[in-house]
């Protein structure tokens, strides 16, 4: 899969307020499937959402899981490790943050940053980067084959629509809390990052990933929606003592 041909837009056609509108009544669906696995307790899901700066993580989270009950979803964010985690290997801070059964953990960035910006900037040497792979198919399996979905989102907007956003940020003062002058820095590493990224999406990717246009958010909104859903409805689950069919 080559990053830069696929599409950053929206489908043509796809109308926008018609899209918003069906939106209503999907984020409450997805509240009652996450209800429904909450009490059920058989499974949890996993959401990693990564993406460049700009791409709107944020935003994603607090708009698609407005509905869902906030006692079943959480929430970490990954950062720069604290000198206590870089004692450790790259997935123990991961790893104390996987769901348990009935809960929705979403995490804002991943351990995909190990081998996505210590690759760019080199922090690593690639043979590092390629056991490190390795390994994140094996943990992500473990998930798997532990009753945890791992729904992997890589947020594709295109380099232009991420510095319109970056400027953006300096002027709006509602964003301008976001502001950080390292993230121009970033972005002219735009290139190094897209490689770094398409080999963690060909390469860790027994569990698929899910490349989400997202140059406009309602859409990227729709698509995450619409997955979620799918997901959680394929699982046929049941309130407890309901019988199937009934």
């Amino acid at each position: 899969m080559k990053i830069d041909k696929l599409s950053t837009k929206p489908p043509k056609g796809l109308s926008k307020d018609k899209t918003k509108k069906k939106m209503e009544n999907m984020h409450v669906a997805l509240g009652e499937l996450q209800n429904l696995m909450m009490a059920e307790c058989k499974h949890s899901i996993l959401v990693v959402i990564q993406g460049m700066d700009a791409s709107g993580k944020d935003g994603l989270i607090r708009n698609a899981f407005r509905e869902v009950n906030p006692m079943g979803v959480r929430v970490q964010a990954f950062k720069k490790p604290s000198e206590l985690e870089m004692k450790h290997d790259f997935l123990w801070r991961i790893h104390q943050h996987v769901p348990e059964k009935g809960i929705i953990q979403i995490f804002n960035r991943s351990h995909y940053e190990d081998i996505l910006i210590q690759r760019v900037h080199k922090w690593v040497d690639m043979d590092v980067i390629k056991r490190r792979m390795h390994e994140i198919n094996d943990f992500e399996r473990l998930l798997q084959n532990n009753g945890t979905h791992v729904m992997k989102f890589f947020l594709n907007i295109s380099h232009k629509e991420q510095q319109e956003r970056l400027k953006e940020r300096m002027l709006d003062p509602s964003k301008k809390w976001k502001y950080n002058e390292q993230d121009f820095a970033e972005s002219q590493l735009w290139p190094d990052y897209m490689k770094a990224y398409e080999d963690a999406i060909n390469k860790c990717n027994e569990i698929p990933w899910h490349v989400v246009p997202s140059d406009a958010n309602w859409y990227k909104e729709y698509f995450v929606l619409n997955t979620m859903i799918e997901k959680l409805k394929s699982l046929n689950m049941q309130f407890p003592g309901e019988k199937k069919g009934g």
